[in-house]
């Protein structure tokens, strides 16, 4: 007999991605809880290389919107932007007379990301816990140039994500997961080729067809075969934009 599931990974396993939010703003109090969890994510080697901006601008909320394509990051909850940041090592380090370091290295680039994508999820579990509803928004890199300017992103600082967190004014259905063979694996990465998706393409078809909203006809393989052959034109400066804030300077 399995052991019943505790409430923390009972709500993980029912998460759901939430677009659409009351107009009911989130306290000053929850921020403040929200962003001391991001704090107190683990950070690697404790360098905390990660800085969150909190969206109030209802102008610059709009231009966000029109950069990620998705009207709705324009409407309520509380919108947040990950930053990957190196620049406040570099502040410390000059400070301290070190001349020369390595923050914009590609190994302090991935670190940093890792701190940011980490505080993310960090903030979508302790939201949900309070029955918040959240979505994380890759989309805002649809023009890395244009949103660095706009968020008067210094060097050695990147964009990672968005989230938006809020109170729910929807309860969509839950998306199913691949299956565990297709995504776990012992000691060896162990990918079986070719892929056997037919039932799972059959579970995301009949989800799909029958979902609350924006009912469609596809199956994940398809999804993904679409995916792989289309790079917004944007996306495809986003190593030249990286470049350009200072890191994968090796």
């Amino acid at each position: 007999m399995s052991e019943p599931l505790n409430d923390t990974i009972n709500r993980q396993l029912q998460h759901r991605t939430i677009r659409y939010f009351t107009d009911e703003a989130l306290s000053q109090e929850t921020l403040t809880q929200l962003v001391a969890v991001a704090q107190h994510t683990a950070t690697s080697h404790y360098l905390q290389s990660f800085s969150v901006l909190s969206i109030t601008d209802r102008h610059l909320r709009g231009q966000i919107a029109a950069i990620a394509k998705q009207p709705y990051i324009n409407q309520n909850g509380h919108l947040f932007v990950f930053v990957a940041d190196q620049r406040r090592a570099a502040v410390i380090a000059k400070q301290a007379g070190v001349s020369e370091t390595h923050l914009g290295s590609t190994d302090k680039f991935i670190q940093a990301v890792s701190d940011a994508v980490l505080a993310a999820q960090n903030v979508v579990n302790a939201a949900e816990s309070l029955g918040l509803g959240t979505v994380l928004l890759g989309s805002i890199l649809n023009d890395p140039r244009q949103l660095i300017s706009l968020l008067g992103l210094p060097q050695l600082t990147f964009p990672v994500l968005g989230l938006i967190v809020g109170h729910p004014a929807q309860t969509p259905q839950e998306k199913p997961r691949l299956p565990e063979a297709a995504v776990h694996f012992e000691n060896r990465y162990a990918l079986l080729e070719p892929l056997a998706l037919a039932d799972y393409d059959q579970v995301i078809h009949d989800y799909y067809a029958t979902r609350d909203t924006n009912r469609r006809e596809e199956t994940f393989t398809a999804r993904i075969a679409r995916f792989a052959q289309v790079l917004p034109e944007k996306r495809g400066e986003l190593q030249a934009a990286i470049r350009e804030q200072g890191f994968l300077a090796e």
